[in-house]
């Protein structure tokens, strides 16, 4: 990739920042050496990315040069008898047959009685246990954020059941509240002890759209979800810290609720959806991006040209001051990428000046 194309941004800084300035000053829209990076993974994907890189499964974040590390809940994994369902700290159990996330048992399902419900205790001792060793062993190097992934809509739907979540939302919208309302009382507890732990922002990841349109309409989506995904972003917000958050497909009628209730970078900016002009236009410099780079058709069907052309078009469209921008495939890379690929995605970010 030629000079014309990504222009070295160290005339802007004499020295290199680490990872967590360097994403703190992109989320800020300003100067930067290089833009920031990242590029997350399958467990399946990451055997097979350390395999072809030579590095351990423990090695690959810096080998990758991400910049981002995530914090999640220490809790006691279990799996059902037949070995077919991983649940999560919620209890909602996950398809262990599966690459991706697949919901395969909601405990509300058959018995949605909120008050019998085993609620998880966001006070629990040790919950935070691997997250205060790894922001300790950081040290103030990479960024750091809690992951609340499927924080508030697909954490009730995890819960009751998609088709049951969305019959409740439109025939029962009491209930559905209730329980949305009781997602959010634990989140915000949460919320406030990883601050106090020190994070550097908040990551969410609710999906709200599909390919061609929200999965609800947008007036549902501020009735019920808006006020209480307000209440999981506010300590954030309160604390001055920057909130990514993450939400798929065709979101364009509430992006700018979303940025009203302190949303700081949009992820995933997926190119089949979402269209990086537009971005710019509405938002210009309030929104910052991560993302950009397609993991539905360029990173596992797209040839290695094809890749850095990806890369390209996200950065002079989504950063032309060259800032503003985390760039990284849209989301977790599965193992059905070419490892041909990935090292064309390094060698595009290799121009980015420097990064390795």
């Amino acid at each position: 990739m030629d000079e014309a194309t990504f222009p070295c941004y160290n005339d802007a800084m004499n020295t290199e920042l680490t990872p967590r300035v360097r994403v703190l000053r992109a989320i800020r829209h300003e100067p930067v050496d290089r833009l920031p990076t990242q590029i997350n993974y399958t467990g399946k994907m990451g055997e097979k990315l350390a395999a072809a890189l030579g590095v351990s499964i423990a090695q690959l974040p810096d080998r990758l040069d991400n910049h981002l590390l995530r914090l999640d809940l220490t809790y006691p994994t279990r799996e059902s008898d037949d070995g077919v369902a991983r649940f999560d700290w919620w209890g909602a159990g996950f398809d262990t047959r599966e690459e991706g996330y697949f919901v395969c048992v909601s405990p509300l399902q058959q018995n949605p009685d909120l008050d019998a419900f085993a609620w998880p205790d966001p006070y629990a001792p040790g919950l935070l246990d691997d997250a205060r060793q790894l922001v300790k062993a950081n040290a103030g190097h990479r960024f750091v954020a809690p992951n609340f992934g499927w924080a508030l809509f697909e954490r009730a739907w995890s819960l009751r059941g998609m088709v049951e979540f969305f019959m409740d939302m439109a025939g029962n919208p009491g209930y559905a509240a209730e329980l949305l309302d009781r997602i959010t009382e634990i989140q915000v507890v949460l919320a406030r002890r990883f601050i106090e732990l020190g994070v550097d922002g908040g990551y969410f990841g609710d999906d709200y759209g599909g390919q061609v349109n929200m999965l609800m309409s947008p007036q549902m989506w501020r009735k019920l979800i808006k006020p209480r995904l307000d209440r999981m972003f506010a300590p954030f917000r309160e604390a001055g810290l920057p909130i990514l958050m993450h939400t798929d497909g065709r979101v364009e009628p509430i992006l700018p609720d979303l940025v009203e209730i302190g949303l700081t970078v949009y992820n995933p900016v997926q190119p089949e959806v979402t269209d990086f002009g537009w971005l710019r236009s509405v938002f210009g410099n309030r929104l910052a991006y991560y993302g950009g780079i397609s993991t539905q058709s360029t990173m596992p069907f797209g040839a290695p040209d094809d890749v850095r052309a990806a890369v390209a078009k996200a950065v002079n469209e989504l950063a032309p001051e060259r800032t503003g921008l985390l760039i990284a495939p849209s989301h977790r890379m599965m193992s059905d990428t070419p490892i041909e690929n990935v090292r064309a995605l390094l060698d595009a970010f290799a121009a980015l000046c420097g990064a390795h």
